[in-house]
């Protein structure tokens, strides 16, 4: 029993009636770097505490084990003779009879409070990192989804993005409103695969890629096999849905060269609320290694266009989704004003989710109108 005590794999001390150290092992001696004959008899267990833990051994410690008999787990701190602590979880029991008042254990907590420590530190940062890459994903979000189109002369134009979820993790949708000419002007909404950072590197490539194709490829076909071609050498594993129209003031009117890369067509609205669709569907960029794509024109006349992704389309609620009969449904019902379109469109599909949206949704619209002042 004697060597057990010794051995210990913890400081284990008795301490007598008069608060002096009666017996005291090896890995206590170790614990508070003083010799057998500097602790039995000689000290007691209050004097190798710190000031606090002497306050808190007269004040908490002592009366606890006179009412209950025990105490458990109490962090303290030993104090060796260069004065550096040693972190304890202490533990003790009163003993009977005329021997000993109490014993205790205690335990080395260094590398545990280490660990704790670099939790903390851990922790901390993944906070900031956390922080940092929500700030990154607003900042690429901001650039892929500009806060509102251009103003076109003798058009209207307006747009909406939701993102997903809270809008930390940046998604793959964009959309575009640029100027190629005096009359020329193209609209693109497009849908890059995968979310985070690696897809919206595409987004943003796919985006200025086709902002520099656009002034020498006036065709949306020709422009998406180059596309096609650029996002392949780019040797990405994201692929691209693409729904995009170049729009040339010819008179009075406007006319509308479309194409798709697998994404839903164009909606139609006519004056009188018919919704139909607009353009041959096409394969997304970078998937396959023979796309197909197919420009359609269309004189555009009283009449408002609307690009979606499938944000709107795709969204769940409990018990269907939101899908395009729906989307036709609320769309001839709608007055023909773009701004709300997108607006009516983009809140409709969150609200049939339970206002939390599964995925970005983006919306584009636009009409001709009479008047060649900004809007």
């Amino acid at each position: 029993m004697s060597d057990h005590f010794e051995a210990a794999p913890c400081g284990y001390v008795l301490v007598g009636q008069d608060g002096v150290i009666q017996r005291a092992n090896a890995e206590f001696r170790r614990l508070v770097d003083r010799e057998h004959e500097e602790l039995v008899g000689a000290a007691t267990l209050e004097s190798l505490l710190s000031t606090g833990g002497r306050i808190y051994a007269e004040t908490h410690l002592r009366p606890m084990l006179q009412h209950d008999g025990w105490v458990r787990e109490v962090a303290l701190d030993l104090v060796r003779p260069d004065h550096t602590r040693v972190p304890v979880l202490f533990n003790a029991d009163t003993m009977t009879g005329e021997g000993p008042a109490f014993r205790a254990v205690v335990v080395e907590t260094r590398e545990r409070h280490r660990y704790e420590q670099d939790l903390r530190d851990a922790t901390q940062r993944a906070e900031r990192s956390s922080r940092e890459a929500h700030a990154l994903a607003n900042a690429l979000q901001r650039t892929l989804i500009p806060p509102a189109p251009p103003e076109v002369p003798f058009l209207q134009v307006a747009a909406a993005y939701r993102p997903a979820g809270d809008g930390s993790v940046v998604g793959g949708d964009f959309y575009d409103v640029f100027q190629v000419g005096p009359a020329d002007w193209w609209v693109v909404l497009g849908d890059v695969s995968g979310k985070g950072i690696g897809a919206a590197t595409v987004t943003s490539f796919v985006r200025h890629t086709v902002r520099a194709l656009a002034f020498d490829h006036p065709d949306p076909a020709e422009l998406l096999h180059e596309l096609d071609r650029a996002l392949h050498l780019d040797n990405t594993d994201h692929y691209c849905t693409v729904v995009l129209a170049r729009l040339s003031r010819v008179g009075a009117g406007w006319t509308m060269c479309l194409a798709l890369a697998g994404h839903p067509p164009a909606l139609v609205r006519s004056s009188d609320g018919r919704v139909s669709e607009l353009g041959i569907l096409g394969t997304p960029v970078g998937l396959i290694a023979d796309p197909s794509f197919t420009t359609v024109r269309h004189e555009l006349r009283d009449e408002t266009i609307t690009f979606y992704t499938d944000g709107v389309t795709e969204a769940g609620g409990r018990a269907d989704l939101f899908g395009e009969d729906r989307l036709h449904a609320l769309l001839a019902k709608l007055p023909p004003d773009p701004a709300v379109v997108v607006e009516q469109l983009a809140q409709q599909a969150v609200q049939h989710q339970g206002g939390v949206a599964v995925d970005d949704i983006a919306v584009i619209s636009f009409a001709p109108s009479d008047d060649a002042s900004p809007h």
